[in-house]
């Protein structure tokens, strides 16, 4: 059995650096390390209809977003499956197997579920869709028969979903599916990327996001605007770094070598906290620092970008090859998942033979 990735994002807008940080910018590096037999990304339609199932079109617009993006930032379909989820129905086939194998008090445990119920306000009204998905993230990762996926510490809890549920199928059927590992960020910053105006989580709803497609001035207007430290009144007043929004952004995003080409006053970042905490420092230079990195990092994917906006029609003749590649291996191991189950009749010639026999002897 082979070593193979499988990660992807919910379409319903486009990525930012939250995605970035958090696995897509792994993923890039995965792809070109060689290291894995296979590794398949996608755009997880399906999974984001549960909560827009009145605004398709959302989705439908945002495919071709996420995809410029995952392009733009290095993804390449060459070393990489690059697929729709909606595209293959052996998810959905797999999906109801596995619900059969989960029980809806251990789906209501699922911490992730209850914090993305609670910030969707679902608490009343909850559709069966998006209670269930975390057995459709499983069956994705599942179908694959993925070993590894990278994901943010918040993701854990579906990954441990997803362990149980494959156990439960092997156990109940045959050893078919994998137990898959998550690959957290190596970077502790990176782990879960706040917003930019200091809230936990950065979000499109919020308003709070840098788009990896943002312009530079766009960029510099939302870099400005950062949370910092409240404290911080007067250059002369200390600074505190913990929950600083323009530290933790640098602790994500800088090397020693940007501060030769940005601010050579100071030879790596510990030596500018040292400087912020014990004052003399004012915040707009840190974030005219943080500013330059983030463009500097940003433009070639801006450029790579709106090279690929020229011809969108190859876009979708990615996805639609990425697609049909992803449903080949789907196919195999639903009928490995068929097999294990009985249901495979019309292939189970000792099935078919057997019941001859029975009906002969009447």
């Amino acid at each position: 059995m082979g070593k193979i990735i499988l990660t992807g994002d919910r379409p319903t807008g486009k990525l930012h650096l939250g995605h970035y940080v958090g696995s897509l910018r792994r993923r890039v590096q995965l792809q070109n390390a060689g290291d894995f037999d296979r590794m398949f990304v996608f755009m997880a339609d399906v999974q984001a209809l549960t909560d827009n199932a009145d605004n398709p079109e959302k989705i439908r617009q945002n495919i071709v977003e996420v995809a410029l993006d995952y392009l733009a930032a290095g993804l390449d379909p060459e070393k990489c499956t690059i697929f729709i989820q909606s595209q293959i129905p052996e998810l959905s086939e797999l999906t109801t197997y596995l619900m059969n194998l989960v029980t809806v008090s251990r789906l209501q445990r699922n911490p992730t579920v209850k914090t993305e119920i609670k910030m969707r306000n679902f608490e009343a009204n909850i559709p069966v869709g998006f209670f269930c998905y975390p057995v459709s993230q499983a069956a994705d990762i599942a179908l694959f028969k993925s070993t590894t996926v990278p994901a943010g510490e918040d993701q854990e809890p579906m990954l441990e979903q997803t362990r149980e549920l494959v156990r439960r199928f092997n156990s109940t059927y045959d050893n078919v599916l994998v137990e898959p590992e998550i690959m957290l960020p190596t970077n502790q910053a990176s782990l879960r990327l706040p917003g930019t105006d200091g809230k936990a989580k950065m979000s499109k709803s919020l308003g709070n996001c840098i788009y990896l497609s943002d312009s530079a001035d766009d960029v510099w207007q939302k870099v400005r605007s950062m949370y910092t430290d409240p404290d911080h009144l007067r250059v002369d007043d200390p600074g505190k770094i913990e929950g600083n929004t323009v530290f933790t952004y640098l602790d994500a995003f800088c090397t020693d070598d940007d501060f030769a080409q940005f601010w050579p006053d100071y030879a790596n970042l510990d030596e500018l906290k040292q400087h912020y905490m014990r004052g003399g420092l004012g915040d707009m230079k840190c974030k005219k620092f943080l500013n330059g990195i983030i463009n500097r990092m940003l433009e070639p994917m801006r450029v790579r970008r709106h090279e690929l906006e020229q011809d969108i029609p190859a876009i979708f003749d990615i996805l639609q090859r990425g697609s049909e590649a992803a449903r080949e291996v789907g196919a195999r191991t639903m009928d490995e998942v068929r097999k294990a189950m009985r249901i495979d009749y019309f292939h189970d010639s000792q099935l078919i033979q057997q019941q001859s026999d029975k009906y002969r002897q009447k």
